[in-house]
């Protein structure tokens, strides 16, 4: 009984010496807990684009203007232009801007009573004319939309109607003034100058610089500004654009295949506006570009450089 004692007490001790020498008995691992899927923090609340301003259309202009002593009196309305006011009544907006005594930036307002000529005037001013010298003297030109080309705008001082949503009238806004120093101009594309500034033969001037470019090639904004005008209703410079920076200063881009950008738009410089291409009274594709201070036309290579 002690020899099978001793026996059984040895082989315990082996089995446990064995088990040791091993690690021990292996332990049952928990079952991993499994984690939550992670939850993306919310997304920034982006506000909503602002709808696209439309393209705004000058109000047609009714004749009705009083006539006095002193010539016919046109009362301005929400959404009319100089210039269309000035072609209603067959007067030069020139004309209009020198008998009213208009001063930069030639905005009217509504319910501004704005002097015209006589219709006795107006005719006798164009009798003597060539038909050459009135269509010139009623060739709508960049100065003109420059100075004529804005929407008239409600005085501050009189509560201003609500317009309908759709109508020409509630697009025709007022583009912002501009304050600040003139932009470093840069060159809207790159291209040699195949007309520059100034006299040309036949009498004709080149208020800007004409710049050969490839059909389709990116135009982009020479400075900072707003869009002034887009449209092709300019004769001879095709789909046209004109912006207005700081400080007075005026570029246009003629000639281009496509507009990209509408009239109210602020542009960055570098910004593609434009697409180039040929179109208006030119044979190739090229690029008609201006900077004008005011009404004066500039040379831009004098005011850029580096061509």
């Amino acid at each position: 009984m002690v020899v099978r004692a001793y026996l059984v007490i040895g082989a315990m001790g082996l089995l446990l010496a064995g088990c040791q020498s091993y690690g021990g008995l292996p332990r049952r691992t928990p079952p991993a807990r499994a984690r939550p899927a992670a939850v993306p923090p919310p997304a920034a609340t982006r506000p909503a684009p602002a709808p696209a301003r439309p393209a705004w259309v000058a109000r047609r202009v009714v004749p009705d203007a009083v006539t006095t002593p002193q010539g016919r009196i046109h009362t301005v309305k929400p959404g009319e232009t100089g210039i269309a006011i000035a072609r209603a009544y067959g007067v030069p907006w020139p004309d209009v801007v020198a008998l009213n005594g208009l001063a930069p930036p030639y905005v009217l307002e509504v319910g501004q009573k704005l002097r015209l000529p006589s219709a006795q005037a107006a005719t006798a001013r164009v009798a003597g004319m060539t038909l050459e010298q009135r269509a010139r003297a009623f060739d709508l030109d960049i100065d003109s939309i420059v100075t004529g080309g804005e929407p008239a705008a409600p005085r501050p001082t009189s509560p201003v109607r609500r317009a309908a949503p759709n109508s020409a009238a509630s697009a025709a806004v007022p583009l912002p003034a501009l304050t600040g120093p003139a932009p470093a101009f840069r060159w809207p594309v790159e291209g040699r100058i195949v007309s520059g500034f100034g006299p040309k033969p036949g009498g004709r001037f080149n208020d800007g610089v004409n710049l050969k470019v490839n059909a389709g090639q990116p135009v982009r904004a020479a400075g900072d500004g707003v869009v002034a005008y887009a449209g092709d209703a300019i004769p001879g410079f095709g789909n046209l654009l004109l912006i207005k920076h700081a400080d007075g200063w005026v570029s246009a881009y003629g000639h281009n295949e496509a507009l990209l950008v509408q009239r109210g738009t602020r542009v960055k410089a570098g910004e593609v506006i434009a697409r180039a291409g040929q179109s208006g009274a030119v044979s190739e594709p090229q690029l008609h570009f201006e900077l004008r201070k005011g009404r004066q036309p500039v040379d831009p290579a004098r005011v850029i450089g580096g061509r």
